[in-house]
């Protein structure tokens, strides 16, 4: 897979990442906790802080992430592959940090 996802984490307050490791329908959620802990994503905003909630209760892999605007986007990974959690993520923080330019435009002029 060549695909080249870019995700920006200035936004991001934190992200909780919970799975049952002996469930079979948490592959894409530990793939996606991997890729947010890599060190180009996590150089994006060095204050986001992610964190792994593995339980052993056969509880639905899900991932919770809050902004630093009080927004919340809550994925559930039993239904979703890696490319789509990163994807979602992506485009939401791209959204803010266009929203945050458009605001900081309007304040300089």
């Amino acid at each position: 897979m060549a695909s080249k996802i870019r995700v920006v984490l200035r936004p991001v307050k934190s992200i909780v990442v919970r799975f049952c490791p002996f469930e079979s329908n948490v592959e894409s959620t530990r793939k996606f906790l991997g890729c947010i802990n890599h060190k180009k994503i996590q150089a994006t905003n060095r204050n986001c802080e992610v964190t792994a909630d593995v339980r052993h209760d056969g509880s639905e892999p899900l991932v919770d992430v809050m902004f630093a605007d009080g927004e919340r986007l809550i994925m559930k990974g039993a239904n979703l592959t890696t490319i789509e959690m990163l994807t979602a993520l992506g485009s939401r923080c791209s959204a803010k940090e266009l929203k945050e330019e458009q605001k900081s435009k309007k304040k300089s002029l």
